[in-house]
């Protein structure tokens, strides 16, 4: 659980923010989701999985999604650096570990108990990089220390609790792909709170990461098929 918190929870947090700051939130966000991919790959090598064209499409259509929801193929575009491609790609095998790992152990331990020790682990992380006395030391006002508590319940606590619990009935290649609705919501609440336009590719990137949702959750007909035909007859 330690290990989960602080390769998989803090790690995909920290190298997503590196990879921002070398590049943009195109290429980042873009390159953390290809998690999926590295997801289904490894399921595939260790057998746990067959690669079916239900779970490779599903795989394909978020991904694509996601690169027309955030804009890649827009006036922005990609903007690569170096160690900002590296951070990106590290958030991306660190957010693949978590889902894999996290549901490993959630099939073992109380949901509750993995969530305090990853969180544990992954708060312990950010004591040695950014220290409390460094944080007391900028000189928060009541209002941003309150805001900053109100933001770690509702931003990181409710949604990791959250994730965990739907780790514990989905496998990892399932979670991943429904995860890929964040930056879809992201859009959705600012053209809704905010005021922004969403454009016509956007609106498409939204419909082909639902679609990819619901393709990787229908039932696997060939699994269907091979547990149909080992049933005793009758």
């Amino acid at each position: 659980m330690f290990v989960l918190g602080i390769l998989g929870v803090a790690a995909s947090n920290y190298f997503y923010y590196l990879a921002i700051q070398r590049t943009n939130v195109a290429t980042a966000i873009i390159l953390q989701y290809t998690a999926p991919v590295w997801v289904l790959i490894y399921s595939v090598a260790r057998g746990l999985h067959k690669p079916t064209l239900q779970r490779v499409a599903a795989v394909g259509l978020a991904v694509a999604g996601i690169a027309m929801v955030i804009g890649v193929f827009g006036s922005g575009g990609f903007r690569l650096d170096a160690i900002g491609v590296m951070a990106a790609l590290a958030a991306a095998f660190s957010f693949a570990f978590y889902n894999v790992g996290g549901h490993s152990i959630l099939a073992r331990y109380d949901r509750w108990t993995v969530l305090l020790f990853v969180l544990l682990s992954a708060s312990l992380f950010w004591f040695v990089v950014n220290p409390p006395w460094k944080v007391f030391a900028a000189r928060y006002s009541g209002d941003q220390w309150l805001f900053l508590l109100v933001f770690s319940l509702v931003s990181v606590l409710a949604p990791f609790s959250l994730y965990f619990a739907g780790l514990q009935h989905l496998e990892p290649t399932r979670a991943i792909v429904v995860s890929c609705l964040e930056p879809v919501f992201s859009i959705v609440i600012a053209a809704v709170a905010l005021g922004e336009l969403m454009r016509p590719l956007q609106t498409v990137g939204i419909v082909l990461v639902l679609v990819a949702i619901v393709v990787v959750q229908l039932p696997d007909r060939r699994l269907h098929e091979e547990v149909t035909l080992v049933e005793p007859m009758e």
